[in-house]
């Protein structure tokens, strides 16, 4: 049953779907809950890239293989920058094509990062490189886009951690 539910989930089309229905909602977002509580706004937070790292690691480590994680992950950007920038239209919300630029090679390079993502379930020196290369480009990008790591970072880091270092996953199902 799981399997099943996963496959259904975890497929171009529905993430895709997903990926329409999270760039509407993540705009709404944007608009509507920019009001900080507890020293943040979801805004704040969906206009981060932690949370999109974390996402995106999700997706890729739960796809039945590597060829799915790259499709998954980037039909699921692509419908998410679709809706995301025509609801930002439709609402005369602010954006810039600096954003938008650097979304669509985000995006873009998204399958190649879902590849690597799917290498850190092996054992060995190029997974563990690659899980600390996560942590780092997080960290990092958070730091070179002028933002410190937040409550929620920590949170974020933290389920990476589990996902990354201490969840076992069956390599057999990784495979292709």
């Amino acid at each position: 049953m799981k399997d099943k539910l996963q496959n259904i989930i975890l497929n171009p089309i529905s993430m895709f779907i997903i990926g329409l229905f999270t760039g509407f909602i993540v705009k709404e977002i944007d608009i509507h809950c920019y009001v900080q509580h507890f020293g943040f706004s979801l805004s704040d937070v969906f206009s981060k890239i932690g949370i999109w790292i974390l996402i995106g690691v999700i997706i890729s480590l739960f796809s039945k293989n590597k060829k799915f994680a790259m499709m998954n992950i980037f039909t699921f950007c692509i419908g998410m920058l679709i809706t995301y920038y025509i609801t930002a239209e439709l609402t005369n919300s602010v954006y810039g094509w600096t954003y938008i630029k650097g979304w669509t090679i985000f995006a873009c390079l998204s399958p190649l990062m879902a590849y690597l993502i799917t290498l850190t379930k092996n054992k060995g020196i190029i997974s563990l490189l690659i899980k600390l290369g996560i942590f780092v480009g997080y960290i990092g990008i958070n730091i070179l886009l002028g933002g410190f790591i937040a409550i929620y970072d920590l949170v974020f880091l933290s389920i990476l951690i589990y996902l990354l270092f201490i969840k076992k996953y069956d390599n057999n199902k990784t495979e292709s």
